[in-house]
């Protein structure tokens, strides 16, 4: 069984991991050009809303988050090697950055109809103050992706062979694509003196998205807590059970 969820993680992981590889390139390309940026978002919307794209999204997240809140009930201590903390802590922190993000263009979307492009986007970002939250948005979960790619691929010596190119890839990529979104938000600006007024779909939807994004952060954050302090009290309990099962051999 423990095998079967270490690949259900490794897959749903590796789904995810795609997307935000696709993610990071295609704010790249904005270096480039505002355009052809645009041009990349629309294949990448046509990908990831079709049926397959939103099946094979949606439920590896789901898949992923479940198997990860399973670890940490199961966890029966938390001595780990700096690394693993470093993964913990960025995939834990991903969501509470990724909520604002879906909320504001996926959900937004669904219900209202807003078709988000990057022109959009940026002017929204900029005239909330928020482009600095963009730019970190990414960043946890990919950092989280690949070192849980890496713990599984550094049994190979090929992959010890290649060590420092992966690391070069994982370390320029989000710099490039931190560049490409700096360089857009410099395009918009360059448009007119004034930035344009954000999009009136989600100026008049704005409360009932943000009370959206608040009810899904409140519940992510309930379930991860929950979950361990559910495991901290099993772990009490298996250690009260130890301890009675060790006095009454003592007796005896």
């Amino acid at each position: 069984m423990h095998s079967v969820l270490r690949r259900l993680q490794l897959a749903s992981g590796i789904v995810l991991l795609t997307y935000l590889l696709l993610h990071l390139i295609n704010h790249a390309l904005g270096i480039w050009s505002l355009e052809l940026a645009g041009r990349g978002l629309v294949l990448a919307l046509w990908l990831w809303r079709s049926t397959f794209g939103t099946v094979a999204l949606y439920g590896a997240a789901l898949l992923h988050f479940s198997l990860a809140l399973h670890t940490i009930y199961e966890r029966r201590h938390w001595a780990l090697p700096p690394a693993e903390w470093i993964r913990l802590f960025a995939g834990l922190s991903l969501p509470l950055l990724l909520i604002r993000h879906a909320v504001a263009t996926r959900l937004a979307s669904a219900l209202y109809g807003f078709e988000p492009d990057y022109e959009r986007v940026v002017v929204v970002l900029l005239t909330s103050g928020t482009q600095g939250l963009q730019l970190a948005l990414l960043a946890p979960g990919w950092i989280h992706g690949c070192l849980g790619l890496w713990f599984r691929l550094r049994q190979y010596r090929w992959a010890h062979r290649m060590k420092f190119v992966l690391l070069g890839f994982v370390v320029l990529l989000p710099l490039l694509s931190a560049g490409g979104f700096i360089r857009m938000m410099q395009a918009v600006r360059g448009k007119s003196p004034a930035l344009p007024a954000p999009d009136p779909t989600l100026l008049a939807h704005q409360l009932a998205l943000d009370a959206w994004r608040q009810t899904l952060l409140a519940l992510y954050l309930s379930l991860v807590v929950g979950v361990f302090i559910a495991g901290q009290f099993r772990n009490g309990r298996e250690r009260r059970k130890v301890q009675r099962g060790r006095i009454a051999r003592s007796k005896y």
